[in-house]
C-alpha cells in the first residue's frame, strides 16, 4: 500500500482515484472545485478543496509525506506546470505529471516532473494497433522496444505443447500467460498444450513480434 496525492479530479483524475481505491490505496485528492472533490470522496481516504499553485496549501498537505504525487490537471498547462515544480521544491518524492502533447512533456520533465503519461497519445497508439489487425485482442506496450499481445493461437500451432512448438528458440517470443474459457492462466508449463479456442499472452521486441504474427 502506498500514500497517494492526487492533483486535478477531472475524468482522468477521477478515473485514477477508483482505480487507486481498488488496489487498497491511500489517496489525497485535491481539487479547486468543490464538485470534483465531492464526487470523489466515496472512492480516497481524504480530500481537500484548494489552488494547487499556492505553495503555502501545498505545503500544508505534508508533501514529503506521501510516495508518489500525481498531477491529473488537463485543461490547464499553467497550473499543472507551476504544480509539478512546487511540489519538487516541497520535497516530493515522485511527481507523475499528465500531458497531452510532445511540448508538455519536455517542459514537465524540465521543470518537477519525474514521470510523464501521455494519455491521449497511449490510447492513439493503443488505438491504432488494436483496431487495423484483426487478430489482435489486447496490447501492452512495456517500453519503445517491448510489448505484450494477446493473440489467437496460430493455427499452425493448435495441438502442439509449448515445448515442441519451441517458441522463445524459435522466434525469440515468450508465451507468459493462456487465456482459456474466458479466464487467464499465468501459471503455465511447457508441456502445457495449446488449442484453437486458446488465445495467448506473449511477450518480445515489437521487431519479432510483428514479423511473425504479420502485425
Amino acid at each position: 500500500m502506498k500514500t497517494i496525492l492526487l492533483i486535478g479530479l477531472g475524468r482522468f483524475g477521477r478515473h485514477i482515484a477508483i482505480r487507486l481505491n481498488e488496489l487498497g490505496h491511500q489517496v489525497m485528492a485535491v481539487d479547486w472545485q468543490e464538485e470534483r472533490v465531492n464526487a470523489v470522496m466515496p472512492f480516497v481516504t481524504n480530500a481537500q478543496i484548494g489552488d494547487s499553485t499556492n505553495a503555502d496549501f501545498l505545503e500544508s498537505l505534508g508533501i514529503d509525506n506521501y510516495d508518489v504525487c500525481i498531477v491529473a490537471i488537463g485543461n490547464d498547462f499553467q497550473s499543472s506546470l507551476e504544480t509539478a515544480s512546487l511540489l519538487k521544491e516541497l520535497g516530493a518524492k515522485m511527481v507523475v505529471s499528465r500531458a497531452s502533447g510532445d511540448v508538455q512533456e519536455k517542459f514537465l520533465l524540465r521543470n518537477g516532473a519525474d514521470e510523464v503519461v501521455y494519455p491521449e497519445k497511449q490510447l492513439a497508439k493503443w488505438t491504432a494497433i488494436r483496431y487495423t489487425a484483426e487478430h489482435i485482442l489486447d496490447y501492452i506496450e512495456l517500453d519503445d522496444e517491448y510489448s505484450i499481445f494477446e493473440i489467437p493461437v496460430p493455427k499452425n500451432w493448435a495441438g502442439q505443447s509449448i515445448r515442441q512448438i519451441d517458441i522463445r528458440k524459435k522466434y525469440n517470443i515468450n508465451i507468459i500467460g493462456i487465456r482459456r474459457n474466458g479466464k487467464l492462466e499465468l501459471a503455465i508449463s511447457p508441456d502445457m498444450v495449446l488449442e484453437s479456442q486458446y488465445t495467448m499472452m506473449v511477450l518480445g521486441s515489437n521487431g519479432d513480434i510483428q514479423k511473425y504474427f504479420h502485425i
